[in-house]
């Protein structure tokens, strides 16, 4: 056994630990998320299911801590739905293939469906899972005016963010789990890493491992750990 094997089995017993009946979320069951008093309608039984429900629970999850803490969350403005290089542009900046990105010019999520749709049907529902709750971090991270250094500094809280609203949804009975579901997003966290540990880089995300154990430090610490 190498030690990305061994690294990934440890995450995983974390993230099994963290939620007593086993792991991160997959989809509600039907009836869940109205029942608890949310606003959120559907049960992430197709891809178009999923993307909605994965962005209006999130968004109830920070909207509840938010007002928790004395605050009040400013939802996205926009959820865009592009392909290839049809999507919208941010500050100037055109939006390019085979990505998800929020926009602090407006306020909004942006994503290249095709894109994630592919990597739904490859890697399972955990995609998107992993790329809405981390683009709704950085929504989080522009209402709170963190400053960052580096850029992976701001990329990595958004991975433990995504954690933290996946577990925390979880609790409350939001989101209920399946067989799988922590392969599932590891797997998506390992592909969406940075092939090297270079933290200056401009784009940088992180790598793989350091994904993985930011988002399930997320989930098994909560979000004031992040």
């Amino acid at each position: 056994m190498n030690r990305r094997t061994l690294a990934v089995l440890l995450l995983l017993a974390v993230l099994v630990a963290s939620c007593g009946t086993g792991s991160p979320p997959d989809r509600a069951q039907p009836g869940d998320a109205a029942s608890r008093g949310t606003p959120c309608e559907g049960t992430g039984d197709d891809f178009p299911g999923d993307v909605k429900l994965a962005r209006c629970l999130t968004e109830w999850f920070w909207s509840q801590r938010f007002q928790e803490n004395g605050g009040t969350y400013r939802p996205i403005t926009r959820f865009v739905a592009y392909q290839g290089a049809n999507g919208p542009d941010c500050g100037g900046q055109a939006a390019v293939p085979e990505n998800a990105f929020y926009c602090p010019y407006g306020h909004f999520i942006a994503y290249d469906a095709a894109w994630l749709k592919a990597m739904y049907d490859q890697m399972g529902d955990g995609a998107v899972y992993v790329v809405i709750p981390h683009e709704l971090g950085h929504a989080v991270q522009a209402q709170l005016v963190e400053d960052f250094r580096f850029n992976v500094e701001r990329e990595l809280q958004a991975d433990c963010y995504a954690g933290a609203a996946l577990s925390g949804l979880i609790r409350v009975g939001v989101l209920n789990t399946e067989q799988g579901d922590e392969e599932e997003l590891l797997a998506n966290l390992q592909a969406a890493g940075d092939p090297t540990d270079i933290w200056l880089a401009p784009d940088a995300h992180g790598t793989p491992q350091q994904r993985q154990q930011y988002f399930a430090h997320g989930y098994t610490e909560g979000m004031g750990t992040c």
